[in-house]
């Protein structure tokens, strides 16, 4: 999947103060008769305002499914989606399209970095795009909670997967969108790396005061979490507030049983 985070002019009103986005209802069914497969079924949940969210449930659950249509990457069959106080049902594919690159952040398992441009250009790739200058107070700030100042002028063949990926976040987090979503960030990385990587997504939501959202299997970095939530068979089962490895793990093991 390209990266399609870009900025352009602010749709309609912003957050609802508390709430970042939440599904209501929601319901995605891929096929019919007999291939028929409920991806989601009646899904509610809401992402708070300044929180980090992990969702994680077996594979095939449908937790990657319900970040797609949380993101406006995916439309669901029947249910509700908002981006503060934006319904996703009620855009054209124009005004979805600006809403995700204007309120929106992505950050993929596959960096989705341009090679021939620098870190800094790559970082600020959102902001170039829709012919906007950079905050540079606020670029400065990104910059340096993700240890990226003595790279900036390195193209991504001459970085490592978890410089790469600490790029993807900085550009994830340049344009200060209402909420950003992660699908497997660190998949990619080893566990040093992803270590930091999280770290910065953890940081990003106590010092910037960022909405963060990440699908993982990895009961560690689920770890990394303020909540996370658990998805079976495309339903939500259950929470957990103040996650910690092993009661993460503890949970997977009788949603795998």
């Amino acid at each position: 999947m390209g990266d399609p985070l870009v900025i352009a002019t602010s749709l309609a009103p912003h957050t609802t103060p508390g709430i970042a986005a939440a599904t209501a209802d929601l319901t995605k069914v891929y096929g019919g008769g007999d291939t028929r497969v409920t991806a989601l079924d009646r899904v509610s949940l809401a992402f708070r305002e300044g929180e980090f969210t992990a969702i994680m449930g077996p594979s095939g659950c449908g937790k990657s499914t319900l970040m797609h249509c949380a993101a406006g990457l995916d439309t669901p069959t029947s249910g509700s989606v908002r981006i503060g106080t934006t319904e996703l049902g009620a855009l054209g594919d124009r005004q979805l399209t600006q809403l995700r690159r204007d309120r929106v952040g992505f950050i993929f398992q596959a960096f989705n970095l341009l090679p021939t441009l620098t870190a800094l250009e790559n970082i600020t790739l959102p902001l170039s795009l829709a012919g906007r200058r950079p905050d540079r107070q606020w670029l400065d700030r990104v910059v340096s909670m993700v240890g990226l100042s003595p790279r900036l002028g390195h193209r991504p063949a001459e970085l490592s997967g978890g410089q790469q990926q600490r790029v993807a976040v900085a550009r994830a987090l340049v344009t200060r969108p209402a909420i950003v979503f992660g699908d497997e960030p660190t998949g990619n990385l080893d566990s040093r790396a992803g270590g930091e990587v999280l770290g910065f997504l953890r940081d990003s939501v106590r010092e910037l005061g960022q909405t963060v959202v990440m699908v993982t299997h990895d009961p560690v970095a689920a770890g990394y979490a303020d909540r996370v939530v658990f998805l079976a068979d495309g339903r939500l089962v259950d929470e957990m507030a103040h996650p910690t490895p092993d009661r993460v793990l503890d949970v997977m093991k009788t949603l795998a049983g």
